[in-house]
C-alpha cells in the first residue's frame, strides 16, 4: 500500500504539470463563499473528482474545485468549496490534499468559513478575523505517522494565526472602511449545530464563534510552515443566543448578504501579499 508521502508527492506533481508554476498564495472558500471564485480571471479549473487522492465535497454550497487564477492582478489558487470530518472523511484524507499543495509551493494561506456567533456582540452578517482557535472536532490530521521532509512530529501553535497577515488585513479593513470584528473560531465535528448548553460551555471557554471545519487545514499549514490567514462570516447568531431554529439555507442568505463586503476584503489583503 503506498504511503502518503509518495501520494503527496505524486499529487503535488499532478497539480504542477496541470496548473504549470503552482502560485504562492491559496484561498479556501467556506459555505457560501463560493463567489470569490467567479470574479477570477484566466482561471484553470480542476474539478477534485479529477485528482487521485482528493476528497470530494458532498455538501451544498461547495461546488469541488481546485482554479489557478488572478485576483486583483495577483495570482493565487483557490479551493471552492473543502471536505469536512462529518462527510466521513478522516483527519489524514482531509490533510492529504493541503500537504500536496503546500508541498507543490504555496506559501500562505487564506482560509474562510461560515461560522455562528458567539460573542453577544456579533450580529449576522459580521466579519470575524481569527485570531485563534480552539479544536474540538476530537481529532488531528498529525496522528500517525510523522514525515520530517513536512514538518517536525510536535509542531508549535502558538502563532497558528500570522500576525503580520493579520496586521495587513486590519489596514485593508479601515481603508475600505469595513467593520472588522476578532475573535477565536472552536471547530466541532459536526453536523448537528451546537445545543444552547455547548453554546454557553463555548462561550466559558473563550470562543467567539463555532463552525465545523477550517481547524484541520490550520493545523496542516502550521506543521509545514505556511502563513494562515483566517476570516469567518458569521452567518447566524449561535443556538440559544436567537429564539429561532438554525439551518443551513440561513447560512448561504447571509453569506449572499456580506458577499460584497467580503469580496473587498479578501481581494483588498490579496493585493498587498
Amino acid at each position: 500500500m503506498q504511503d502518503d508521502f509518495k501520494k503527496i508527492e505524486n499529487l503535488s506533481r499532478i497539480l504542477k504539470k496541470r496548473f504549470g508554476r503552482i502560485p504562492e498564495t491559496l484561498l479556501v472558500l467556506g459555505s457560501g463563499l463560493g463567489f470569490v471564485a467567479d470574479i477570477l480571471e484566466n482561471k484553470t479549473i480542476i474539478p477534485y473528482k479529477s485528482l487521485k487522492d482528493f476528497p470530494v465535497s458532498t455538501v451544498a454550497g461547495h461546488e469541488g474545485l481546485l482554479i489557478k487564477g488572478d485576483l486583483n492582478k495577483k495570482d493565487v489558487l483557490l479551493m471552492k468549496g473543502r471536505f469536512h470530518y462529518y462527510e466521513g472523511y478522516s483527519m489524514q484524507q482531509i490533510a492529504l490534499p493541503f500537504r500536496a499543495i503546500f508541498y507543490s509551493g504555496v506559501k500562505r494561506m487564506i482560509v474562510t468559513n461560515a461560522a455562528g456567533g458567539i460573542n453577544k456582540s456579533f450580529r449576522k452578517g459580521d466579519i470575524m478575523l481569527i485570531t485563534d482557535h480552539i479544536n474540538l472536532i476530537g481529532d488531528s490530521p498529525l496522528i500517525g505517522k510523522n514525515y520530517e521532509k513536512l514538518g517536525p512530529r510536535f509542531p508549535d501553535m502558538t502563532y497558528a494565526y500570522s500576525e503580520r497577515l493579520r496586521e495587513i488585513a486590519i489596514k485593508c479593513a479601515r481603508r475600505l472602511k469595513i467593520k472588522l470584528q476578532s475573535g477565536v473560531y472552536a471547530a466541532m465535528h459536526g453536523p448537528t449545530y451546537e445545543t444552547p448548553a455547548e453554546i454557553r460551555y463555548l462561550r466559558t471557554i473563550g470562543a467567539d464563534a463555532v463552525g465545523m471545519s477550517t481547524v484541520p487545514e490550520v493545523i496542516v499549514a502550521n506543521h509545514m510552515g505556511v502563513e494562515v490567514l483566517g476570516f469567518s462570516a458569521i452567518t447566524n447568531m449561535a443556538a440559544g443566543i436567537e429564539k429561532v431554529k438554525l439551518s443551513h439555507q440561513d447560512v448561504s442568505d447571509v453569506a449572499e448578504r456580506i458577499k460584497e463586503r467580503f469580496y473587498s476584503l479578501i481581494a483588498g489583503v490579496v493585493k498587498e501579499l
